[in-house]
């Protein structure tokens, strides 16, 4: 049985790269989880996660992440990502997270009401919502990344 992540944090940034793959690495380095191995979780945050802003994780552990990223080779393009928590007062938290062709005030602004959803049909109680975005207009081959890291 693998053990339940007790901390998160959330993190956007955006990067260019010499090539598609090159520019999502450099985005995840500028996110501050780059070193890592990130394993992809869905959306659910664990009872009593607490949030750890500045969180240092090993480099090469395989760390649950909820994340989003957007890549694009088209000069004077906006691509955008966001993350966001949904924390409940007494219950599991959701992790929702977005990525297209829009600003980072249009990404904020959904991935909101995408959270907000996500409680309401889960009949559940929002205490708060934390998010992070960030949009990025493309010069070469570009990378929008938006992450909820869980660590324990």
């Amino acid at each position: 049985m693998l053990p339940v992540p007790k901390k998160f944090f959330i993190t956007a940034a955006a990067a260019e790269g010499k090539s598609k793959l090159t520019a999502f690495d450099n985005a995840l380095l500028k996110a501050e989880i780059g070193n890592v191995n990130l394993v992809r979780v869905s959306s659910i945050l664990p009872p009593d996660c607490e949030y750890t802003p500045g969180m240092k994780i090993p480099y090469g552990a395989l760390v649950p992440t909820a994340y989003g990223s957007i890549v694009s080779d088209i000069p004077g393009e906006t691509i955008a990502a966001a993350i966001a928590v949904g924390i409940s007062p007494d219950s599991f938290g959701v992790i929702m997270e977005l990525t297209g062709k829009f600003t980072k005030e249009e990404a904020e602004a959904r991935i909101t009401r995408m959270v907000q959803e996500a409680f309401e049909v889960r009949g559940m109680e929002l205490k708060e919502i934390k998010v992070r975005a960030v949009e990025h207009t493309v010069e070469k081959i570009g990378c929008a990344f938006a992450a909820a890291p869980l660590w324990y």
